[in-house]
């Protein structure tokens, strides 16, 4: 929750997804609460009891990984200082400064948990980085989703004083950030590395930004298959509301409301116009295939929720209870699934944006012109752009695919299962991207049709995404650079401006209904 205008306050229980997009891309400022610094002070109390004590205990006084049966001969800063340098095994290409951003805020709410009992300097480290704008440089790779040490390690770099960073935009050593802000390293002392690199905090991190655009972005296909709709001059029947409660999925419900409200005052509820008796099934179901993916993103989102609000440390520290247990919380497997479920979602997302386009081109389908051209024999329009549609939508079939259970039997074969979590978001980033451009050139198509069908009466949405298209790209009256055309409507897409127009446009049409999810 805000503390202030300025601030979030953190207490480890009550981050969102919307909060980290806050910190990553507003630059919202952090605030530690008192009661999540009290509990910290608890944990490191408790550390330092352990660390006098001759019981093992994993990163304490013991080493990690294989070396579990190694003693820390006392010199805890030394150990943990090496623990980090040993662990900084990342690689290119490098992490950009808005999602290092929400990995570390990931990363403070977790430790403020309680469970890891790292020392308090540490955490007020993180948000020292976070409200200066000292973002510490992340390789991208080497992290096979056991939690995220060989990528977290290299923000426990920045905080003892290695490495460069990105103080205010610029590129620096982080000691020329350090003095210009007067800051001192860390001197890390008992269980402070193992606290530092063990997280799942970079793949939820990533996540959580990625999460946040694919719910607008399925909100703006629902926009652009509306429009399709009235390109088509599509039966809207399927989207009946008594239909639907006769088998109420959620999403699916959710996706045909949204829907109709674009579609409102459209010719397409025109009874008396002739249509098919059925359309293809791309148009017919379009808005059932966006619910599933709602479906699933709910599901999905729910579970990063948590993940932002609780521990994944190993061993957890129970400061109420006085004990430090070893855990596999590290494991994130119920969340990277719920992630690949989206992969596979958006795969059918794409597929029938694909299909919807083609048939848009196609006049045995629209009754227009064959690729929507103006003038058949002098204007080849739409003729071959679906090779690049077709070209993108195989790469996202091939991302979609499964692989969080690829994975090998490492560190002296004790670590034998992994998720390939922070690969499986950044599998599914890919294919988000992929889809701007996909529906980019759906909508194209649509605007286009819609033209051709000559002063129809389009829905309060629809009209709305149609000035949007049209401002940026005109109808296609002779053959034209069309790579142009498709870069436009991509960017119209990821930079949100078709969907926040529409939004502003439904708003000011029905200030009394709310079509956002």
């Amino acid at each position: 929750m805000l503390l202030e205008s300025n601030f979030l306050l953190l207490d480890g229980r009550s981050l969102s997804i919307q909060d980290i997009v806050r910190i990553a891309r507003r630059r919202t400022k952090v605030k530690i609460s008192d009661q999540a610094m009290n509990l910290l002070n608890k944990g490191r109390k408790l550390v330092q009891q352990w660390s006098e004590q001759e019981t093992p205990v994993y990163g304490l006084n013991r080493g990690v990984g294989l070396n579990k049966d190694r003693p820390v001969i006392d010199a805890y800063s030394e150990y943990n200082r090496n623990l980090i340098l040993s662990h900084s095994i990342g690689i290119g290409p490098e992490v950009p400064i808005e999602e290092i951003r929400a990995v570390m805020a990931t990363r403070l709410n977790t430790l403020l948990v309680g469970c890891t009992g790292i020392q308090p300097e540490i955490a007020k480290m993180y948000e020292t980085f976070l409200n200066k704008e000292i973002t510490p440089i992340l390789p991208s790779r080497g992290t096979v989703g056991a939690a995220d040490i060989g990528i977290l390690s290299h923000i426990g770099l920045a905080m003892i004083g290695e490495g460069e960073v990105y103080y205010k935009g610029e590129r620096v050593h982080v000691l020329e950030a350090f003095k210009k802000e007067g800051i001192q390293p860390i001197t890390l002392g008992p269980k402070d590395g193992l606290a530092i690199v063990s997280s799942n905090a970079f793949s939820a991190g990533m996540a959580s930004l990625l999460l946040y655009d694919l719910s607008d972005l399925i909100e703006a296909a629902d926009m652009i298959y509306a429009l399709s709709l009235e390109g088509l001059n599509g039966n809207v029947s399927p989207l009946d509301e008594s239909v639907l409660k006769v088998r109420p999925y959620h999403g699916q419900m959710k996706s045909a409301k949204r829907v109709r409200k674009y579609l409102e005052n459209s010719y397409l509820w025109d009874e008396t116009r002739p249509i098919p008796l059925q359309d293809p099934l791309s148009f017919r179901g379009g808005f059932t295939v966006h619910g599933a993916v709602l479906d699933c993103l709910e599901y999905t989102n729910s579970l990063l929720t948590l993940q932002l609000n609780s521990s994944d440390d190993n061993p957890c520290v129970l400061v109420d209870e006085k004990r430090i247990v070893p855990t596999s919380n590290y494991e994130v497997t119920t969340l990277v699934l719920g992630l690949e479920m989206l992969g596979l979602s958006l795969a059918h997302v794409s597929k029938n944006s694909c299909f919807r386009t083609i048939k848009l081109a196609n006049p045995v389908f629209t009754n227009l012109s064959r690729f929507l051209s103006p003038d058949e024999e002098r204007v080849i329009a739409f003729g071959t752009i679906q090779k690049t549609f077709s070209a993108l939508d195989a790469e996202i079939r091939h991302l979609s695919n499964p692989v969080s259970s690829d994975y090998f039997a490492i560190a002296g074969e004790i670590e034998d299962h992994a998720t390939n979590s922070a690969f499986v978001v950044q599998k599914l980033k890919k294919i988000v991207d992929n889809l701007y451009y996909i529906l980019g050139i759906e909508a194209i198509h649509a605007a286009q049709a819609v033209d051709l069908r000559k002063g129809i009466q389009k829905g309060i949405g629809t009209n709305a995404v149609y000035e949007v298209i049209r401002e940026h790209i005109p109808f296609l009256e002779r053959d034209r650079n069309l790579s142009t055309d498709i870069e436009k409507a991509y960017q119209l897409l990821k930079s949100k401006k078709l969907l926040n127009h529409v939004r502003k446009t439904m708003r000011n049409h029905s200030n009394d209904i709310d079509i956002t999810l």
